[in-house]
């Protein structure tokens, strides 16, 4: 049964721009998810998805295949991944491919791992599950959380501001870098979330949204820090 790596990465982003391909930590950012892929070793094709020729470059550079490109349909705001990941299948097919696995990562996830992605796909396998998804758990309680209302503080939940932590049920979320799928079950239920998916817990230090230029200012922070190198802050050194 053939397998596919999807790296989803159209050209155009709002808040960051040229988000996929912009240097982090010396090197563009979708390098990192191409090469976790690539180190996986579990796909019989890596490819990136993208309507964007600089794009396509930088990806045909480290190693990834551009086999076709991205149809407007599905490189405006407005296409979900489970649009991107049903056209490149059907790509796919039109040229005599089929897969019975897939893997979409998103192109800004340079926290990912080759050993990450290989230890999901697994799990697809030994679960039999629709898919896999990389989830980590909230930092604190959403069940405490407060609102402002009337320019004052008030509880969400008041019966769950005076219970302990540990007695509230555990909490995850998706950790958005990399989604697991049987293209059977993708296919007939066309979504992500189906059924049957199982979650592959992540620890918090190596999950971090890249959605604004502050959070890639903290992915990078994070990244060095974990490599053990000197991180560079207004203040100086950490």
């Amino acid at each position: 049964m053939k397998s596919v790596a999807i790296i989803t990465a159209r050209g155009g982003s709002k808040r960051i721009p040229r988000k996929n391909i912009k240097p982090f930590a010396g090197r563009p950012i979708l390098e990192y998810s191409i090469e976790a892929a690539l180190h996986a070793d579990m796909f019989h094709e890596v490819m990136v998805s993208t309507d964007d020729e600089e794009i396509a470059q930088v990806a045909k550079k480290a190693g990834a295949r551009v086999p076709f490109f991205r149809s407007s349909a599905t490189s405006n705001d407005f296409a979900t991944t489970a649009d991107v990941i049903a056209e490149v299948l059907d790509s796919y097919e039109r040229i005599g491919m089929r897969f019975g696995t897939a893997c979409c990562i998103y192109p800004t996830a340079p926290f990912v791992t080759a050993n990450a992605i290989k230890t999901a796909m697994m799990l697809l396998e030994q679960e039999q599950a629709d898919s896999v998804i990389p989830v980590v758990k909230f930092s604190f309680p959403p069940q405490r959380c407060v609102v402002i209302r009337d320019g004052r503080l008030t509880p969400k939940w008041p019966e769950n501001m005076a219970k302990r932590s540990q007695d509230l049920e555990p909490l995850y979320h998706d950790c958005g870098q990399f989604y697991c799928l049987r293209v059977e079950s993708f296919r007939r239920q066309k979504a992500i979330w189906m059924e049957h998916v199982v979650p592959f817990i992540q620890d918090e230090m190596n999950v971090q949204d890249i959605d604004t230029p502050e959070d890639w200012k903290i992915a990078e922070m994070k990244y060095k820090l974990l490599r053990g190198e000197n991180v560079r802050t207004n203040g100086g050194l950490l």
